[in-house]
């Protein structure tokens, strides 16, 4: 899954794709380098970011959301508003990805209930303003999990359909850097639950704690190691900003694999 952010104040990319023109350029480039989804975002959620109006969003999000869809390439829309999801969809999105696991928009649910679209649900506590403050667990592993699961059910009983959902641990929201590093390592017990994982640790700022390097832009080995990492875990999904990069390291890694035919598995992310 590629992330193409059109928003002004992403922590890594924000204000990269000032146009509809840009954006589409950039995301063809992903799709031509092998990603399979193109996840397409109007609101930043790094720590602390602003709520952006569901208006504004959209009118970020739809245009480029059509031109992609008019290409043939299969995208993602990254939103909490139920209001942005519906119109995502209507402009040609096949999957919604909220970060919020529906515990924002009351609303969020049924939308998705209603046309059947797959779903990420990611694991977050509070807001982008309050998540620091919420990063408090004893077992981080359990936490998540079950938090997860409460939300699986929520989804289940709005009519979504299992098959339809896939889990994010929600690297980096409402969690330190040891304690991202440490939901990555309960990648197993997180799969118990049954359902596709999807892990975003592109760029993210434990891979700078780390490596000592504040620059987010700057940190692709850690982020090529990270999703390797999550494969090795269970992830079947990686949300990433350098799509040719991580490729070339999965097809490597796929091929290292010592299980008889398993580099011949089909290529996650």
């Amino acid at each position: 899954m590629g992330i193409l952010n059109v928003t002004p104040d992403s922590f890594s990319d924000g204000g990269t794709h000032p146009t509809t023109e840009a954006a589409v350029a950039a995301a063809l480039t992903m799709a031509a380098a092998g990603a399979d989804i193109i996840d397409v975002g109007g609101e930043s959620t790094r720590p602390g970011a602003p709520v952006v109006p569901p208006e504004i969003e959209q009118f970020r999000v739809i245009p480029v959301i059509r031109a992609l869809a008019e290409r043939g390439v299969i995208v993602s829309v990254d939103t909490r508003n139920a209001s942005t999801m519906a119109a995502a969809l209507d402009a040609g999105a096949v999957i919604v990805n909220d970060v919020s696991a529906f515990g924002y928009d009351p609303a969020a649910a049924a939308v998705v209930a209603e046309r059947g679209c797959p779903v990420v649900l990611m694991h977050m506590r509070g807001t982008p303003a309050t998540m620091r403050d919420r990063a408090v667990y004893d077992d981080i592993g359990a936490e998540v999990t079950a938090e997860l699961s409460a939300s699986v059910a929520l989804a289940l009983r709005a009519g979504i359909r299992r098959e339809a959902i896939v889990l994010d641990p929600g690297i980096g929201f409402a969690k330190t850097a040891a304690q991202s590093m440490a939901v990555l390592r309960a990648l197993p017990r997180l799969s118990e639950l049954g359902f596709p994982l999807m892990a975003g640790v592109s760029r993210k700022s434990f891979i700078g704690a780390v490596a000592n390097e504040p620059d987010a832009t700057r940190r692709l080995p850690g982020s090529l190691a990270a999703g390797l990492f999550a494969l090795s875990q269970g992830a079947m999904i990686l949300r990433v900003h350098d799509v040719a990069e991580t490729v070339q390291a999965i097809r490597v890694w796929h091929a290292l694999q010592p299980i008889s035919g398993f580099h011949n598995a089909p290529l996650a992310g």
